[in-house]
């Protein structure tokens, strides 16, 4: 884009649309104290996930750990307890890490330049870029899914918004639209319009402040853009978990922390091979992470759970000890638990479902967490 076009573009799209974002800007929480501490945590939370979902774990967590130092000075499965249920936990491990990184560093201070804040465990273009502009005033974009799918339209970009060159492209496109003195503002306008306005599926273009300019709604159809690659058939795995019962007790495994769901609690087992019957299945995962022989008995309950790549159908077993104890050949720890206390141990969605039904079975009531996205 030329000097004049974008100055251009920034006059007739920028000005409307950061009129329309003062009037119809939604009150959220982090949006009524905007310290860096706060817009980077609801940063990281929105990562994926809608926000009616992560606004009361925003509030739990600010609750729990209110600044960067009780966040590093907390432990990882605290850290995890307080997210259960919001999912995509990698997200509240490299929270954890920067933390402690940016208390080491520079006292809990959190870094105020893009690049600066690039290099912070979990922190990529659009959450780098978020920071520096909403809580630093840094002339720089962030563009996240909503914006990109703004950007396609109004620009009518029809490469795969999936290819990293497509979204450099748009970027650029952003950068052109930047109002000096309001990057932050305009970030959040664009990012806004796109979640509550320019939709996926039936855009309000009626509402929307850059109609005129938008060269997919003048075309007649913005509903096709932005272009995606079709997505791939979601496979189906079947899992198997033991529900080891001992002096009233249950055997429990924490995942290791470079593992999907690391750190959390689960019941022992996994994902069953071809050919195998699932007792079968859970009798080889019980050798392997722990060592043990198990005596698969009855089903407990069946768990039906969607990660964002596949798919599970989660079938827990009671089980009883056969021979050996247990030991960590492919877990990073594992407790003997009263039913009862499982409700203090950072869980996924699908093992705290077994674990309400194993409590229910018991005649315990317990309190289900919160369900977000479990991946």
């Amino acid at each position: 884009m030329s000097a004049a076009a974008a100055a251009q573009s920034q006059a007739v799209l920028s000005c409307p649309l950061l009129d329309w974002f003062a009037r119809h800007a939604r009150d959220l929480p982090w949006r009524r104290d905007r310290t860096p501490y706060r817009i980077w945590l609801a940063e990281v939370m929105l990562q994926q996930t809608q926000v009616d979902t992560v606004i009361p774990y925003y509030e739990r967590f600010l609750a729990r750990f209110p600044t960067i130092a009780e966040l590093a000075a907390a432990e990882l499965g605290d850290v995890l307890k307080v997210w259960e249920g919001l999912g995509y936990y990698a997200r509240a491990r490299n929270l954890h890490a920067a933390a402690r990184q940016v208390v080491a560093r520079s006292a809990g201070r959190l870094p105020g330049s893009y690049d600066e804040l690039l290099v912070l465990p979990g922190v990529g273009r659009y959450t780098a870029g978020a920071v520096a502009s909403i809580a630093f005033g840094q002339h720089v974009v962030a563009v996240d899914g909503n914006a990109r799918r703004v950007l396609c339209r109004v620009f009518a970009v029809t490469g795969d918004v999936t290819r990293s060159s497509v979204q450099r492209e748009l970027e650029e496109l952003a950068v052109g639209l930047l109002p000096c003195g309001r990057a932050g503002e305009f970030n959040e306008a664009l990012i806004e319009l796109g979640a509550t306005v320019c939709t996926p599926r039936a855009p309000r273009c009626g509402e929307c402040p850059l109609a005129g300019e938008c060269q997919a709604y003048v075309g007649g159809d913005p509903e096709p853009l932005p272009v995606r690659r079709p997505r791939r058939r979601v496979p189906h795995y079947d899992v198997a978990a033991a529900v080891t019962l001992r002096d009233g007790h249950v055997l429990v495994a924490q995942r290791k922390v470079e593992d999907m769901l690391g750190g959390l609690w689960e019941f022992p087992g996994g994902k069953r091979e071809e050919g195998e019957t699932l007792p079968e299945c859970l009798a080889r995962e019980m050798r392997e992470e722990l060592g043990v022989e198990v005596k698969v008995e009855e089903v407990l309950t069946v768990v039906k759970h969607a990660f964002t790549h596949f798919r599970i159908t989660l079938h827990a077993f009671t089980c009883q000890l056969t021979s050996g104890e247990p030991s960590c050949l492919d877990c990073a720890a594992f407790r003997w638990v009263a039913p009862a206390d499982l409700e203090g141990l950072p869980m996924s969605v699908a093992d705290r479902k077994v674990a309400a039904a194993l409590q229910a079975a018991q005649g315990q009531a317990p309190d289900l967490p919160l369900h977000g996205n479990p991946s």
